[in-house]
């Protein structure tokens, strides 16, 4: 099927440099994008081309309301729509407008970082569960502060737990913040990065902000909270069970991990991947899950987290291989019987070898 819609002033901007974000259009819904003077060629699948006509549409409409993008989150939301059927621009737009993140306007740039957004938004208690760089933390700080600054909820308490990813700090100088300090910095940049340093700072003298590792949270009830607790696959059994049961009255609770970096001594004793087991039929929690298409740091961390993926699966069976023969020498064959650990033959065996000797 074929489609041409004529180029208003509107629809201009929305190419993108060097028409990547007709690329995006191209690539997400298999159609042929071309180019006129005065109007815009469409050609594939009935479904697909109207898709696209209907971005467009989109587009423009929001533009005439005075809708501004900023810069990347235009690209974000056609990745996310193409990806989404169910999906709209202009949908995902009035999302985008309804959240307020300070300084920053952030943007879900793949499908299962909007399902985050939107299950953060509906549930108490979320868990977002994947590999390094996928938005976990980042999205959950936005949208505690978005709780904050429209007055849903009165302050935010981010949590850590203290555990070295593999070296050994020492004794550190200073006083216990200041000992701490270096475990909770990525918490830290995530604040400075969305509101004023000055804010922060203003909001972490009174309390309105706190940080700490997660042993504080013991004993406390939590209302009018937004919790996170970031890099959970490092917390005990014990310190899961006592922070998924301080949230009290209108709060939420977002947990975060990576459970391919487990820097515990003994990684099933990781108290995210017992509450995984636990706590997936509860009802109320919401458990999302993402993987190296959601990376959004730099386009090498992609093919890294891939590479040690495949690494794993192909140690995994190295492994399994390794194991197959023991299991058939140690059992018994299919001619013999076994008597504790010698393998005895069957009646008449050792007379055929015999045999076979002499000839």
């Amino acid at each position: 099927m074929k489609k041409s819609i004529e180029i208003t002033p509107n629809l201009a901007t929305l190419f993108g440099t060097r028409d990547e974000n007709l690329h995006v259009l191209e690539d997400g819904l298999s159609i042929s994008i071309h180019l006129r003077s005065d109007s815009i060629d469409l050609e594939g699948s009935p479904q697909n081309v109207a898709r696209a006509e209907q971005v467009f549409a989109d587009y423009d409409q929001l533009q005439r309301s005075g809708h501004t993008f900023s810069n990347g989150d235009l690209n974000s939301m056609l990745r996310v729509l193409t990806a989404d059927p169910k999906a709209t621009l202009r949908g995902l737009a009035e999302a985008s407008k309804q959240r307020s993140f300070g300084r920053r306007t952030v943007q879900p740039k793949s499908v299962n970082q909007r399902r985050y957004l939107e299950s953060i938004e509906k549930h108490d208690m979320v868990f977002g569960i994947g590999p390094a760089g996928t938005g976990k933390t980042y999205l959950a700080v936005a949208m505690a502060i978005s709780a904050l600054l429209s007055k849903r909820v009165n302050r935010i308490i981010l949590a850590r737990p203290a555990v070295e990813a593999g070296e050994r700090l020492g004794f550190l100088p200073g006083t216990l913040q200041d000992k701490i300090d270096p475990y909770l910095r990525p918490l830290y940049d995530a604040l400075y990065e969305m509101l004023d340093p000055e804010k922060v700072d203003r909001y972490l003298e009174k309390n309105v902000i706190e940080i700490a590792p997660i042993a504080f949270m013991r004993g406390r009830t939590l209302n009018d909270s937004f919790v996170i607790l970031d890099e959970a696959q490092n917390t005990t059994s014990e310190q899961m069970k006592m922070f998924v049961t301080r949230l009290g009255f209108n709060s939420k609770a977002v947990i975060t991990g990576d459970i391919t970096q487990i820097d515990l001594p003994n990684a099933r004793r990781s108290g995210l991947l017992e509450a995984v087991d636990v706590l997936k039929s509860v009802e109320g929690l919401s458990f999302v899950y993402f993987d190296e298409g959601d990376v959004v740091r730099h386009h090498l961390v992609q093919r890294i987290i891939r590479a040690y993926d495949e690494h794993k699966n192909r140690a995994s069976e190295e492994q399994l291989s390794l194991l197959e023969p023991k299991a058939h020498t140690n059992g018994a064959g299919s001619n013999g019987k076994t008597n504790g650990d010698a393998v005895l033959p069957e009646p008449g065996e050792a007379s055929r070898e015999a045999l076979g000797n002499q000839e």
